[in-house]
């Protein structure tokens, strides 16, 4: 999720100097040792936030409430409990959105007649999309009332407590979950992956962070960082949501014939990329496997999981490829999930192509951009090795297409191995849903 989030600039105009992000530096001289970093445990939200990048603007209210004390058990007449979701959702990346469908969801079969209010940068497509209340993440009135209302605060899913994105970035979530902490909701760090994070990013979770009730990350490493910031608060390693994904069963197969990619083409393959730090060598990696499995028959299809950005960096690959895969046009949510479904393999730099291949018992490779692809990898004890991970050798296109040919030889036994993984990584899916509710 560390893209340079462009989309966002046709859903909502950026806020002018102000922000939720707390407001660290305002006002104050780092002294020795950085004890002035942060802002007092009652200051207000402010400062200025990260725009295209996972962030929002506006100013918020004070804390009301000490930190330290402990959270309260909440809920409403008749057991309706109101939940607000931080993410960085109504930005049109299905992986996003794919995990605020399934919490959504999950909420809905864990606590009947919930209501649910996502903060989003389009407020109207989300609530038509899930059936939820939705406010906008950058008016700050509405953020206020919302946090008032809720019992529960949850932030995530995905990959928010990180600075890698940008230090706003950061301060923006974690700014949300320190005003609801000072309002003594239940408040959740929810089906996230931590980091990556320096030395400032670990002092603003920590400071930030601190006295929330609970807090849910998708593998060990996530677990061992976030322990290690916020001593005292229980943190248990569960999965991710999307693992517990449902697709409808029609709705991909006309789009598909239409792209010649129908039950009586070639088999499928699926790719999806993003931009990543390393471009030019994901690029070049990603041809050769796209290379390679032309030469096994099979008809390769680039997907884009987020228009315009996907399928730019889509184009720069397919132009280094000697064969001809196709650019399929960008669709919803279920249509991406069936196309997956449908595949007889996947390559993926999106990690949320590979959960939901791994979903639907797809073989992968996969790219290991972000320390949450190698996480997901080690989770699923997956045998086959990364197509492109940090220190990789440069121009090493033989390895690639090396990494195609087995899993295209081995994609039967690959798919047994993920399907024989599936129910406990979906009990660990559910349980995010089972520790919210020891809670409320």
């Amino acid at each position: 999720m560390a893209l340079d989030r462009r989309r966002g600039r046709a859903l909502a105009a950026p806020p002018p100097l102000a922000a939720l992000a707390p407001r660290a530096w305002r006002g104050r001289r780092p002294g020795r040792r950085g004890r002035h970093l942060f802002a007092s445990a009652h200051r207000a939200l402010g400062g200025r936030a990260a725009y295209r990048q996972r962030s929002g603007g506006g100013r918020g209210d004070r804390g009301r409430g000490g930190v330290d004390l402990p959270p309260l058990r909440h809920g409403r007449a008749g057991g309706q409990v109101r939940v607000l979701l931080s993410g960085y959702y109504g930005f049109g990346n299905l992986g996003d959105e794919a995990l605020l469908a399934e919490i959504a969801r999950g909420l809905r079969r864990r606590f009947p007649g919930v209501e649910i209010v996502a903060l989003s940068a389009d407020p109207p497509a989300t609530a038509r999309a899930y059936g939820i209340e939705a406010a906008p993440r950058w008016d700050v009135g509405a953020v206020r009332r919302e946090l008032t209302r809720a019992d529960v605060f949850l932030s995530g899913g995905g990959g928010l407590l990180q600075n890698s994105t940008s230090l706003k970035s950061l301060l923006y979530y974690a700014g949300l979950v320190r005003q609801a902490v000072h309002a003594r909701k239940v408040v959740g760090i929810f089906a996230q992956s931590i980091g990556p994070l320096d030395f400032w990013g670990k002092g603003i979770v920590r400071e930030f962070c601190k006295g929330v009730t609970f807090a849910t990350v998708r593998d060990d490493a996530s677990r061992a960082l976030l322990a290690s910031l916020l001593p005292g608060v229980p943190v248990e390693r569960t999965a991710d949501p999307v693992f517990l994904y449902e697709p409808p069963e029609r709705g991909v197969e006309d789009a598909l014939v239409r792209e010649g990619l129908g039950a009586a083409a070639q088999p499928l393959v699926i790719v999806s990329v993003r931009k990543t730090a390393a471009q030019r060598e994901v690029g070049a990696r990603v041809a050769s496997a796209v290379d390679a499995l032309a030469e096994q028959g099979a008809h390769v299809a680039f997907l884009p999981f987020q228009s315009p950005e996907d399928a730019e960096a889509a184009t720069d690959i397919i132009r280094k490829c000697r064969s001809a895969p196709t650019l399929l046009p960008g669709g919803d949510l279920d249509a991406v999930a069936r196309a997956i479904a449908s595949a007889q393999a996947v390559i993926g730099v999106r990690l949320h192509a590979l959960v939901l291949a791994a979903r639907f018992a797809v073989p992968f490779a996969a790219v290991s951009y972000d320390p949450k692809v190698g996480a997901l990898l080690s989770l699923l004890d997956y045998p086959l090795p990364a197509l492109w991970e940090p220190g990789a050798r440069k121009g090493d296109g033989e390895f690639s297409a090396r990494v195609a040919t087995q899993l295209w030889s081995e994609r039967v036994q690959l798919a047994a191995q993920l399907r024989e993984r599936l129910p406990e990584l979906q009990r660990a899916a559910r349980a995010n849903f089972e520790i919210l509710s020891r809670y409320v």
